[in-house]
């Protein structure tokens, strides 16, 4: 029985979004959560100077693009031979490497904000989705027009999309666009643990080239306090608050998983519109890979509109199995747990 006929509240699991190619256009932009990132808004951990200097970096990459700074081609070569070198590498855009937590997508969103000109943000998802709803001619030549491509969640998660993104970025590079990108892994790591075919690893080094690579070390700005997840609620608590108000949602944690593998990744962010906050009864532990990787990106999409989740069950923090992991997505999952954690924070505070 769903939460629809039980007559709680509204159900996720009752929405079937469609998601037009003008609206995945639209949302090339920064998140609601990072609408207002800046550099000045960045707080870097005292103790990580690694963090201050990626800021620092991007600070100079937005002037040098936006037509600042040296001006002209020949100071955007002199700023990009000086940044590749202090960085180790050589490289046409920069990539942000580090764990979860360190402020990489603030940074990322920061750049797109402060370079002045046409320019595009997205995921890796929302790059592949576009593809799938345009074509790969129309994309590139859409995103060719643009001063400034930013990527965020680069993750090579199969052959095929190696290929399509490796193919996509060379003709961005070739055509000037500058690229930035984020990921929880260097560009000639991507794929490890997942796939080894000597073609796609070939692939993925051509990937490495087209970027400098910046590290950023420190600890998950999320949890900085040294608190865990939060305490699960009762079913009780979280039906009575997804009962208080139009916008807000409750799900069987069962039957939301099994919904969203009825959808494309594209329309998770669509499943989400108008929804102020989401309640999840009966969270329990996911097994399944594909499974997990679907609700990652849901997690994402959650995060991005910081919408407030009220869950039962297992606490946040016990969301992946042990296997899962231990496996090739361990830093993916270990995001997206910290991400829950913080809106599982926000959920509890409703109803404190």
């Amino acid at each position: 029985m769903t939460i629809a006929e039980r007559g709680y509240a509204n159900s996720l699991t009752e929405r079937r979004p469609a998601v037009s190619a003008d609206r995945l256009i639209a949302e090339l932009v920064p998140p609601p959560r990072f609408a207002h990132a800046r550099f000045a808004t960045y707080i870097p951990d005292a103790a990580e100077p690694s963090q201050s200097a990626a800021r620092d970096l991007l600070s100079e990459r937005a002037a040098a693009w936006s037509g600042g700074g040296s001006g002209g081609k020949s100071g955007i070569r002199g700023l990009l031979r000086r940044s590749s070198s202090a960085a180790g590498g050589e490289g046409r855009g920069v990539y942000l490497d580090g764990g979860y937590g360190v402020g990489k997508t603030h940074l990322l969103a920061s750049l797109w904000h402060e370079t002045e000109g046409p320019k595009v943000y997205g995921t890796f998802v929302e790059y592949t989705n576009l593809v799938g709803a345009l074509g790969f001619g129309p994309t590139v030549a859409h995103l060719a027009t643009q001063r400034l491509v930013c990527i965020d969640e680069f993750e090579l998660d199969d052959p095929g999309d190696t290929v399509l993104v490796s193919t996509l970025l060379t003709r961005l590079a070739e055509a000037g666009v500058q690229l930035a990108a984020t990921s929880n892994t260097l560009p000639g790591q991507l794929g490890e643990g997942r796939f080894a075919a000597a073609d796609f690893l070939r692939e993925i080094q051509g990937l490495a080239a087209r970027f400098t690579a910046v590290r950023i070390e420190g600890r998950d700005y999320r949890r900085r306090d040294g608190a865990s997840a939060p305490d699960p609620l009762s079913d009780a608590s979280v039906r009575g608050y997804a009962d208080g108000g139009e916008s807000r949602f409750v799900d069987d944690f069962d039957a939301l998983v099994k919904h969203l593998s009825t959808l494309h990744p594209s329309r998770y962010g669509a499943l989400l519109d108008g929804v102020e906050a989401l309640g999840l009864l009966g969270v329990r532990p996911i097994e399944d890979q594909n499974a997990a990787l679907r609700f990652v990106v849901f997690v994402d999409r959650l995060y991005d509109r910081s919408v407030p989740v009220l869950a039962s069950g297992v606490a946040a923090d016990r969301l992946f199995t042990p296997e899962l992991l231990g496996g090739g997505y361990r830093k993916k999952y270990l995001r997206a747990v910290s991400r829950l954690i913080s809106l599982t924070k926000a959920g509890a505070a409703l109803v404190a």
